[in-house]
């Protein structure tokens, strides 16, 4: 197809990769631990780790894994925050032949449940904060795991650091609720153990599925995009060569070191920062709780940093805090946006405070994840997700699946070697979501301008139709958080019985004198009659994910809620 927006790449980004530049990923990761042994692989409270070591770590774990029985194409949950434990039982995972299952932590025994079931995972990483959950699961579910295994906050900071560590978690903060696991073995005891024994390296192929990454858990039935390793490999390789340009600003550096805010069983970290650092050999700062401003300001202090991906509401976060002037920023190079859009604002604050403009990007878990990306050699914020990186085909097309021309707005759909093969024992769900020729459709409103690119509109889903007219929940948004005195915005469509729908708006302020008459005045003279709020609601904080990404549809079945609770009331 025509590529029109490779006439607009940055001197020498190239037109394409080579997913198969390596047969997988541990091959990737194993060439990582040979070249950089002596260099510093992540770091975690003050305390980094080598190649060298997280090679020797993860060899360990995957023979002592291998020794339990498991086998190649199995796959093993991770349910963990950003803890070093994570990237060693990925290596691990990775070089015995096993499939990653990422879990959120956070997740209800209801919705652990619902992934170890339809994963059929045959054994689980967990961070014993997180054990009472596994413990509320199915039994049955439960008794299909082989293999449990327990990690502590401390478990890799040696003595006596990590048994403070623990200790405080325990039993000052209280942090480990009680929890029963029959059976479950122990992280550090199995290293010890799997020291003694020797890894029998796995020989995957590309098309092997190397981790699925559960999605969709907001719209219907969560389902597993099944990654495999060329997907993996080729997005790592896509955003190699998508940040050269900005990394030339600095041939001297020999080490590249990432914040690791995001967490890891989210695909934008994991590929974004952990698999990209391993390539290019660099450094990632493990940040356990983000919204723990405090540590981890006093965490990112430690470090020179270079590249910093995160979502709007981190960015936005530190650019309040009092302290974030703390943070050395003069010499990062890359500032990354995604999981959401960036705003206006909190992207031109950003580049007065640190002088990195905001790159804002886009991708999704079925794409491994990037898609489209603005060029990391740019001086402004442009209010798109940029060009599609190299490799990588868009179009736009309408319900019937006709491509539509530049600047009409359709379903953005992609095509590449990042996207996923298909839903995890899901043929139906996969079938409706590729276009006949091969696409996937993403589910976002989007429109492509004649130098490619791209704008997202909004979600389909999110799509407000007031009175016959489309409102995008985004430029709404947009407009609210320009103001000074309001932090976070989110805006939702609701019933009304004059115009179908109406617009509602939930505003978190940054300056508490901040009034409903101050606020509307200043939407009036930025958003036409049928895009203004018909209510404003002010709220102290919003519902997030843990990326940080604003639950509009929460919002909006809490309206719904609350209505036919009153017209309930009312009745009676």
């Amino acid at each position: 197809m025509d590529r029109p927006w490779l006439a607009h790449y940055p001197e020498g980004v190239p037109a394409d990769i080579d997913p198969g530049a390596y047969r997988s990923l541990s091959q990737l990761l194993q060439q990582s631990f040979d070249r950089h042994a002596d260099r510093p692989a992540f770091a975690f409270m003050g305390r980094r780790t080598s190649y060298a070591q997280w090679g020797r770590d993860s060899a360990a774990l995957g023979a002592w894994l291998q020794a339990q029985g498991l086998r190649a194409g199995e796959r093993i949950a991770l349910m963990m925050p950003n803890v070093p434990q994570y990237p060693i039982a990925v290596a691990a995972a990775l070089r015995a032949g096993l499939v990653v299952v990422n879990v959120n932590p956070l997740y209800t025994a209801r919705e652990l449940e619902h992934q170890l079931r339809d994963s059929g995972a045959s054994a689980i990483v967990i961070l014993e904060n997180f054990a009472h959950t596994l413990q509320q699961v199915d039994a049955a579910v439960r008794g299909a795991l082989r293999v449990v295994l327990v990690a502590s906050f401390g478990d890799m900071l040696g003595r006596p650091k990590g048994c403070l560590v623990n200790f405080v978690v325990r039993r000052v903060k209280h942090l480990v609720p009680r929890f029963s696991l029959p059976g479950h073995q122990r992280f550090p005891a199995a290293l010890a153990r799997g020291r003694t024994l020797a890894l029998t390296p796995v020989d995957a192929k590309p098309e092997d599925i190397a981790v699925l990454q559960y999605t969709g858990g907001t719209t219907g039935v969560s389902k597993g995009a099944a990654l495999s390793h060329r997907n993996l490999i080729a997005n790592v390789l896509q955003s190699v060569a998508w940040n050269e340009p900005a990394l030339r600003r600095r041939p001297e550096l020999q080490q590249i070191n990432t914040v690791c805010a995001l967490p890891l069983y989210h695909i934008f970290a994991f590929t974004v920062v952990m698999l990209l650092s391993a390539r290019q050999g660099g450094m990632f700062v493990l940040i356990p709780n983000p919204r723990d401003l405090k540590a981890t300001i006093a965490e990112l202090s430690r470090y020179e940093l270079h590249s910093f991906p995160a979502v709007n509401t981190l960015f936005n976060a530190l650019l309040h805090h009092p302290e974030f002037p703390r943070v050395d920023t003069s010499r990062l190079l890359i500032s990354l946006g995604g999981g959401m859009a960036v705003q206006e604002a909190v992207a031109r604050q950003w580049l007065e405070r640190t002088g990195c403009p905001i790159c804002e990007g886009y991708g999704l878990s079925e794409t491994s994840p990037s898609v489209c990306c603005n060029p990391t050699d740019t001086d402004h914020f442009s209010g798109t997700i940029g060009l599609p990186i190299p490799s990588t085909e868009v179009v736009v097309v309408d319900d019937d699946g006709h491509v539509l021309p530049p600047g009409q707005a359709g379903e953005l759909a992609v095509r590449g070697p990042q996207v996923m093969g298909g839903y995890w024992n899901r043929p139906d769900e996969t079938a409706r979501a590729f276009t006949r020729d091969g696409y996937f459709k993403t589910g976002d409103i989007a429109v492509i301008d004649a130098q490619g690119y791209v704008r997202i509109v909004d979600r389909k889903k999110d799509m407000i139709l007031v009175s016959g007219f489309n409102v995008y929940p985004n430029e709404v948004e947009d407009v609210a958080v320009s103001h000074p005195g309001v932090l976070e915005a989110a805006a939702v469509g609701v019933p009304d019985p004059d115009s179908g729908e109406s617009v509602l708006l939930f505003v978190v302020r940054s300056d508490p004198k901040l009034d409903e008459a101050t606020l509307r005045a200043f939407l009036h003279d930025r958003l036409t009659g049928y895009k203004r709020p018909r209510r404003i609601v002010f709220r102290d904080e919003l519902p997030k994910t843990s990326v940080g990404k604003i639950l509009r549809r929460s919002l909006r079945e809490q309206v719904v809620r609350d209505a036919e609770a009153a017209a309930a009331h009312s009745d009676g």
